[in-house]
């Protein structure tokens, strides 16, 4: 029988840390506009969560994404990312949480392994880079040959338990190599089934929306209605829960 995961937290505050903590989440990842798939924190953010986490019992791994939308990114973006890898772990963060990809929609392998390096003996994690390339099999060899610590990955989804064929494909090749992490639309109707896979930890963020009507647009994509999501208690221990029974 496949052991319990551990759990991850996607967070965006020390109050996601303090959640985390409360409900046995070994680390979380520390991001920003989750709504746009998470970027990189702020670095007050990043100080007080670290902060957060000494008392919370959690470890920190701090996503590193200069923009939203896709991953191939220019040698400005790579700089950008590299800086924002070692003052994440300068500040005391445990890992970092990492992906880019060529123009041919395959991993960059040189520009990935500038940002491992740049983490030095910390813990790297790829991200969900993985999931749009054309063969995740192959892309988490090419993880694995990097030396990184885990993949974060839907299997190839929008959702990971409509990816929970490939996730068990990956599960296999890693082979207890590199972790497996599954993410994406995580919840507790989907948590008992995706740990069955034997993957190596379960991703979640266990969000919920506070709306605010403000009146007047703030940017290209707002309606007039604005709103921010939050760390909710409740839905983070329903899911915990979701896997004891």
């Amino acid at each position: 029988m496949p052991q319990t995961p551990a759990l991850e937290i996607a967070v965006q505050d020390p109050a996601g840390v303090r959640i985390a903590g409360a409900v046995g989440a070994a680390r979380v990842e520390l991001a920003q506009a989750l709504a746009l798939g998470g970027l990189t924190p702020s670095p007050a953010t990043l100080e007080l969560a670290i902060e957060e986490a000494a008392d919370a019992g959690v470890e920190v791994h701090v996503l590193v994404r200069p923009r939203a939308g896709g991953f191939l990114y220019d040698a400005g973006e790579i700089a950008v990312s590299e800086r924002d890898v070692r003052r994440a772990v300068e500040a005391g963060a445990q890992g970092v949480v990492i992906g880019a990809l060529d123009a041919a929609g395959t991993l960059d392998v040189d520009a990935i392994a500038r940002l491992r390096d740049a983490a030095g003996g910390a813990s790297v994690t790829l991200h969900r880079a993985i999931d749009v390339t054309a063969d995740p099999v192959a892309a988490l060899a090419t993880a694995r040959a990097l030396g990184l610590r885990r993949v974060l990955t839907s299997g190839g989804a929008s959702a990971a338990i409509d990816g929970i064929d490939t996730l068990r494909r990956l599960v296999a090749e890693a082979d207890g190599a590199i972790e497996i992490m599954a993410g994406s639309g995580v919840d507790a109707a989907s948590a008992a089934a995706l740990a069955a896979t034997g993957v190596d930890a379960l991703h979640f963020s266990a969000k919920r929306s506070v709306r605010e009507d403000g009146g007047v647009r703030m940017g290209s994509a707002s309606d007039g209605v604005g709103g921010y999501e939050v760390t909710d208690l409740a839905t983070a221990r329903a899911i915990v829960d979701s896997l004891s029974r």
